[in-house]
């Protein structure tokens, strides 16, 4: 097999910021900083961001999983060391992957601030740093995506050229900007993005959680209910662009639904036909003459991590439209295991060799206009020979954290965390 994974994630070093910020800005950069208990968190201004532990827990024992917020030498340094990264990907068999930023958020919100020029340098100086020393260190290993200028069209669009140039066909940005405070996906407030993604053949990445809405029912769910829910949230997600405007006015308009499954999308797909055979005269929705669930197929890439019930429904989705992702260092990820679970997947559900080679790596290939063989030889990408070439890399599980928390403090964080997050949408923050 060749993988090719487009959901990983980055834990941003501390020195990121150094190449690429005009020097007026330097003092006023978001820095990382040591806290009295052990922890690093970012400090951006009155925000501080804590390094997450659920976030980066690859090569660490379940019992060190939670949400408390850690120091960098509790975290395996493939988190935010690109030498590291590149080692634990070969060791885990992957050819590539595209990584979402963690301290920024996925729609880079925390940039935005009264000062358009200090913020906009914030964004150009994130993207810079992860085009070109993160994914340049390390030609056809990553696939480069840049944040946006989320609360510019106009500016977002210009940033979606720059980068462009650069050899970036990919943005993150987030599942709901209404649920920011911004226009919806329905206004015509974000033509110009819309534009520029269309002409530079950029896919607009909407991850699981970039709204900064919670899936859960309570303030006092137990966290395993929003673990289970976080996928609805890229459902509701994937609708509401489905019915948008842009997807009938942007022909060439690419989606990316980021971390969200696979296993939902045949009901999604019979749901959404059924809604416009019954209410479209009604409510006026026109795809010219195709179904919305053809119309699914010409915009959306999906994607799984082992997900057999997605597997095993592959042509009811589209065998066209899906694209594997590890997830690491995040506690859902497959690494670095992945090829294991994933031939077992396969092989479970008559997988053939041409379906693999499209979900593992010519679908993200293709939707990304990613070219890893130019740097790296088709027979030096496979499986069997990144793990030849990663030697004796350690992959054992270690427990890493200074101290072990008791249940009750895991929950007391999760509580924390959900009382930030109701704070932040109120607008209390």
């Amino acid at each position: 097999m060749i993988l090719v994974s487009v959901d990983d994630h980055i834990i941003e070093p501390p020195d990121m910021f150094a190449n690429h910020l005009p020097a007026r800005y330097a003092d006023d950069a978001p820095r990382l900083v040591h806290m009295d208990n052990g922890a690093d968190m970012w400090k951006f201004r009155d925000r501080v961001i804590p390094n997450v532990a659920l976030n980066a827990v690859a090569g660490r024992p379940k019992e060190e999983y939670g949400l408390e917020p850690e120091g960098l030498d509790e975290i395996r340094p493939g988190c935010y060391d690109v030498d590291e990264r590149v080692k634990d990907m070969n060791a885990g068999g992957v050819l590539a992957q595209m990584n979402f930023p963690s301290f920024p958020g996925f729609a880079a919100r925390l940039f935005a601030t009264e000062d358009s020029e200090f913020s906009l340098a914030l964004v150009r100086a994130y993207n810079d740093w992860h085009i070109d020393e993160w994914c340049g260190a390390y030609p056809g290993r990553f696939i480069p995506m840049a944040l946006p200028v989320i609360w510019d069209a106009e500016l977002c669009a210009a940033e979606v050229r720059r980068v462009s140039k650069k050899g970036v066909h990919s943005l993150t940005f987030t599942e709901n900007p209404a649920a920011l405070g911004y226009p919806s996906f329905h206004s015509e407030h974000w033509n110009p993005l819309w534009q520029a993604l269309v002409e530079t053949d950029t896919v607009l990445n909407v991850h699981i959680g970039s709204s900064g809405t919670l899936s859960i029912p309570a303030s006092d769910s137990p966290p395993d209910v929003m673990i289970t829910l976080q996928p609805m949230n890229i459902v509701s997600a994937a609708a509401d662009l489905l019915w948008s405007r842009p997807v009938k006015e942007y022909k060439d308009l690419k989606i990316g639904l980021s971390e969200g499954g696979t296993g939902w999308i045949p009901y999604f797909l019979e749901r959404i036909d059924r809604t416009f055979e019954m209410h479209s005269t009604w409510t006026m929705q026109d795809f010219g003459g195709k179904l919305p669930s053809e119309i699914f197929r010409e915009h959306f890439l999906t994607c799984f991590i082992s997900d057999p019930v997605g597997v095993r429904l592959r042509n009811d989705i589209g065998i066209d439209n899906i694209a594997w992702e590890m997830d690491y260092p995040h506690s859902d990820s497959m690494w670095p295991g992945a090829p294991e679970e994933l031939d077992s997947v396969f092989k479970a559900h008559n997988v053939t060799d041409t379906e693999i080679d499209k979900m593992t790596h010519l679908n993200a290939l293709r939707w990304y206009s990613f070219d890893p063989f130019q740097h790296v030889p088709r027979e030096k990408a496979t499986v069997g020979a990144l793990r030849a070439a990663a030697g004796d890399h350690d992959v054992s599980i270690k427990a890493r954290s200074h101290h072990q928390s008791t249940a009750d403090e895991k929950l007391a964080a999760f509580r924390s965390q959900i009382d930030a997050a109701t704070a932040h949408l109120a607008g209390k923050d």
